[in-house]
């Protein structure tokens, strides 16, 4: 196996993963950061369905209902949104393709399919401009 120039950085930490758009991704930490973000979705949804007085119906509930119910939320949806795209983002340049691609993911039901279709496809083996292994990506020089 070759090693990577001394331009790359091989060994990104959680906040690259999860904040940065820069670089590749392979599928075990696409799907671990992605369980993470769904386990703080789980935890948010869990928090305003008991803090309700009444359990309501799902043809009664409105988004405006969940955001309104606790002021932080609309800043956690909004965080975990940019999560999600920068973990989409990655995952699309490990592949070789445009990070631009990720833009789909606002797209209802096409957001499912893209995030499922992401963690499936396998990486490319060689370097491409974004990185030169999956879980990296090229520093400036």
């Amino acid at each position: 196996m070759n090693t990577p120039p001394q331009s790359a950085n091989i060994a990104p930490g959680p906040f690259w993963a999860l904040l940065s758009p820069i670089g590749r991704m392979g599928r075990e930490p696409y799907w671990l950061c992605f369980a993470l973000v769904w386990v703080i979705i789980g935890i948010a949804v869990r928090l305003w369905l008991i803090s309700v007085p009444e359990l309501p119906s799902p043809e009664t509930v409105t988004p405006g209902d969940f955001m309104g119910s606790n002021p932080l939320l609309p800043f956690l949806f909004f965080a975990l949104q940019w999560f999600e795209l920068a973990l989409v983002i990655k995952r699309l340049q490990d592949i070789g393709h445009s990070g631009f691609w990720a833009l789909l993911i606002f797209v209802p039901f096409l957001n499912l399919i893209m995030v499922l279709f992401l963690g499936f496809v396998p990486s490319q083996a060689e370097p491409n401009r974004h990185g030169p292994l999956p879980n990296s990506y090229w520093r400036k020089s």
